[in-house]
């Protein structure tokens, strides 16, 4: 049927565009370790656990660029967001214990346990932990999704890869293939953000102009 083809192209032009135009605008924006801006705190973002609850190879690389970066002087505290499921799974816990063992000080890093989602570790660290300034930290593959979101929270951001390791060729396949559909949530997701805090920034103003109850 001639439809078909046209059905499948539309379909593939509307998971490819959002993850090239992602790619395409904060290419510019991200940064290995040794070459990145400073930034008052490095955000790192879960990336699951081995069965014995330790960092995968990912979420390792994450932390381990993390702990560069403060040793560097590039920022001036982590924080290290995951999910949390149970006892034996606790994501943000594992990073925390990695990065003190890699030299990082108790008193730099901070903890956020309902990271379960890209969107929700940036919403978070904007609203919960007041970060206005962030280097993120992940994976290349991640860095145009995760900027993306934490700027719509209103956060000036850098991403800073942590390809430390050489994964596998069917690991970075399912990335990217995985990417595709969640390049396009996260713009809805970024747009909608947005769209909240200009509501919100609306009605400060509006509340501003009007005066509250006993102003004179």
């Amino acid at each position: 049927m001639p439809w078909i083809p046209i059905l499948v192209g539309i379909t593939a032009a509307a998971l490819l565009l959002p993850r090239l135009a992602l790619v395409q605008r904060y290419a510019a924006r991200i940064f290995t370790a040794e070459g990145a801006p400073g930034g008052t705190t490095a955000i790192v973002f879960g990336a699951g656990l081995r069965r014995d609850g330790t960092p995968t190879t990912v979420l390792a690389d994450r932390v381990s660029t993390a702990a560069t970066l403060y040793h560097q002087g590039r920022v001036q505290s982590l924080l290290l967001s995951g999910s949390t499921r149970g006892q034996r799974y606790d994501e943000a816990e594992a990073m925390r214990t990695l990065a003190l063992r890699l030299g990082v000080p108790e008193e730099a890093i901070q903890v956020d346990k309902e990271g379960n989602r890209t969107l929700e570790t940036c919403q978070r660290a904007a609203r919960a932990f007041g970060v206005h300034s962030a280097l993120l930290v992940t994976q290349r593959f991640h860095l145009p999704r995760a900027l993306v979101l934490c700027e719509a929270m209103g956060m000036q951001a850098f991403g800073v890869e942590a390809d430390l390791s050489r994964y596998s060729t069917r690991s970075r396949w399912i990335w990217e293939m995985r990417e595709l559909p969640a390049s396009f949530v996260a713009l809805v997701e970024a747009a909608q953000a947005r769209q909240a805090r200009r509501g919100v920034d609306g009605a400060a103003q509006a509340g501003s102009r009007t005066g509250g109850p006993g102003d004179t």
